[in-house]
């Protein structure tokens, strides 16, 4: 019928991917450098035979990983997603894996309706041949204890401007942090974080601060000022996206089963 809008379902998606071929996750405008976003709509595009458009969780910056990232998409009903997702994990490269697709109601938003999101940091103090692209190797043994005096610091407050990337385009700084923990696994070291949203670069400053307290370069009172103030530390440090995995997104309800 003329003028009759077309009717479109919309799907999550639920993918990870290691991040250190890509420039993030978001296409870009300019398209400078591949990012996954690029890489899965062309796959599903090409799949389903009409232009796809997929809306994130969120960012990733360019060499930073996703262990679980959430997306969504409208197109016409699919009747076999099991295979729709054999398929994209044929036609994608090996770095990006599609884990689930699932229908869900016309305005649940993968990014609006997040309710928290889950980072990991991962730094180790040997080197292995093995997981050059997945963690920091640095040199000395931090003090967890001190640490987690650092992270644990953070809870007490919302706005983390000293925390944001400098000419970040953000209407706030305010986040709700939930987690905030360092533990240490033999030669391995993991900064956990979870809250309701995240500045740019703002977890790989945290760590940054947490690794410059315990080697003597920052004290936990001008941490203090400077939230405090909301003014830049005295000492940035924004360690390699390498070591970063974003790792869980949740939503108010179950949407993968789970």
């Amino acid at each position: 019928m003329i003028g009759m809008e077309e009717v479109l379902t919309r799907y999550f998606v639920r993918l990870s991917y290691c991040g250190t071929a890509y420039h993030g996750w978001q296409s870009q405008p300019d398209n400078t450098g591949i990012t996954v976003q690029a890489a899965v709509e062309k796959a599903m595009s090409t799949f389903l035979r009409r232009p796809i458009a997929l809306t994130g969780c969120g960012r990733t910056d360019t060499g930073v990983h996703a262990r679980d990232y959430v997306a969504h998409f409208d197109a016409d009903s699919i009747q076999e997603l099991p295979e729709l997702v054999y398929r994209l994990n044929r036609m994608l490269p090996p770095d990006i894996a599609i884990h689930d697709i699932v229908k869900v109601g016309g305005e649940t938003h993968a990014r609006y309706d997040a309710v928290s999101r889950s980072y990991e940091y991962f730094l180790h103090t040997s080197k292995s041949p093995f997981a050059i692209h997945s963690f920091y190797y640095m040199y000395g043994r931090p003090d967890v204890n001190i640490l987690n005096q650092a992270a644990s610091l953070l809870l007490e407050y919302t706005d983390f401007f000293p925390f944001c990337k400098a000419h970040s385009d953000v209407h706030t700084t305010i986040c709700q942090l939930q987690q905030s923990v360092w533990e240490k696994d033999g030669e391995r070291y993991i900064y956990r974080v979870t809250a309701n949203r995240f500045l740019r670069g703002m977890i790989r400053l945290i760590v940054g601060m947490c690794l410059n307290v315990d080697r003597g370069q920052l004290t936990l009172e001008e941490v203090q000022q400077s939230l405090e103030s909301r003014r830049r530390l005295r000492l940035d440090w924004s360690v390699p996206p390498q070591g970063l995995f974003l790792c869980n997104i949740r939503y108010p309800g179950p949407v993968f089963g789970v």
